[in-house]
């Protein structure tokens, strides 16, 4: 006979991360921009694109390493060998102007790494960014990252492993610092993303000269780009730093769109928070902090250099031309070296002259060294 009393219903299966974030959205943005990308892989997948690993270079210490790429659908015509090379198209050059926007991200693929012999299995954003921490013993120097997603052509992805006694290390701005935009900051991301490449981009006079003779006086010293930037212009600002000898180094970029509560991601918070990782990761590099005067720079690394006196060396900052400043929407009120005693400042319009101030502080070489608490 069967019983009265119904069986107590088995608890629902927990669902993956990302299932609850969708049940989760609240914001109007956040459920477009999920919509954009449904369509974009709709229709990416009726035309026949394959999953394709677009790396970028990463960077970390002798037990753990930072690795970062991107895996979209791409055209399967892209993956036959570059003139001949064993690397394939959007591996090498990534996907040019508009292209960047249109080529649907795999949202949270599975992802199979491998470094130095050892495998791990991790898994995309929503945005179809890796971005993971993997512990691992690496000898210091540039190391190289095998990434496979499905059936996607293997990519490597390079990252620099930083030796454990380094004290010091740069950190540099992008837009209007090591190269020259010249266009409004609202229409920036826009232009960058579907209508510029690296050949239309103008570098800062003497900046990549600066670079170098601080990596020359200081070769173990890591060499991070940080921008506003999205994801999808990584390989061209990668080919642009590269064709004008910047030296090569991790680019921390953000993805485009909409948050939970917000229409777009805040280019200062990334900013930010990209520099409170930095301290965290590496707490005993103080850092070069290069930027530009155009509104946030200023006030975000004098932020840090209060809350991390011991992470910081010195600030340099670019100071753009009266046309730069306008495009840039002014210039900061008012500089805040003032409010960061023991920490020097360095302004200058271009490259050499922030060569010749950091000269004085040992900072580049040839000049004596001038301690900052001396200066101060």
């Amino acid at each position: 006979m069967a019983s009265d009393k119904a069986s107590p219903e088995p608890p629902a299966p927990a669902l993956p991360p990302h299932e609850d974030e969708v049940r989760e959205r609240t914001h109007l943005g956040l459920m477009i921009g999920d919509t954009w990308h449904a369509l974009q892989t709709r229709i990416a997948e009726q035309r026949g694109r394959v999953e394709t690993i677009i790396p970028y270079t990463g960077y970390g210490t002798t037990s753990w390493v930072r690795i970062l790429a991107r895996v979209v659908l791409s055209n399967p015509r892209d993956l036959q060998p570059l003139e001949g090379k064993e690397m394939m198209k959007p591996i090498k050059e990534g996907l040019r102007g508009w292209r960047n926007f249109v080529s649907a991200p795999v949202r949270y693929a599975e992802v199979t790494l491998e470094i130095d012999g050892t495998s791990a299995v991790v898994h995309a954003d929503r945005g179809g960014v890796i971005d993971v921490h993997v512990e691992a013993s690496l000898t210091p120097g540039w190391h190289t990252v095998r990434i496979k997603s499905g059936d996607s052509v293997v990519a490597d992805a390079p990252v620099r492993v930083v030796e454990d006694d380094v004290t010091f290390g740069v950190v540099s701005d992008i837009d209007d610092t090591v190269m020259v935009t010249a266009l409004p900051r609202p229409f920036l991301a826009a232009w960058n993303t579907f209508v510029l490449d690296e050949h239309a981009r103008t570098p800062t006079p003497g900046m990549s000269v600066l670079m170098e003779r601080i990596v020359r006086q200081n070769p173990a010293a890591p060499v991070l780009y940080l921008s506003t930037g999205a994801w999808n212009v990584a390989p061209a600002l990668t080919r642009f730093l590269s064709r004008n000898l910047y030296p090569a180094g991790p680019k921390l970029l953000t993805d485009w769109g909409p948050t939970r509560d917000r229409w777009f991601r805040s280019g200062q918070e990334h900013k930010r928070s990209s520099l409170e990782r930095l301290a965290e990761e590496f707490p005993s590099v103080k850092w070069l902090l290069v930027g530009d005067d155009g509104q946030h720079d200023e006030a975000i690394y004098a932020e840090f250099a209060r809350n991390h006196p011991g992470n910081v060396r010195a600030i340099a900052i670019r100071q753009l031309s009266p046309s730069e400043a306008v495009l840039a929407g002014g210039r900061s009120k008012k500089s805040p070296a003032g409010s960061t005693p023991g920490i020097p400042w360095v302004y200058a319009r271009d490259g050499a002259g922030m060569s010749e101030q950091l000269s004085k502080l040992g900072i580049v070489e040839g000049a004596v060294r001038i301690d900052p608490e001396d200066e101060a």
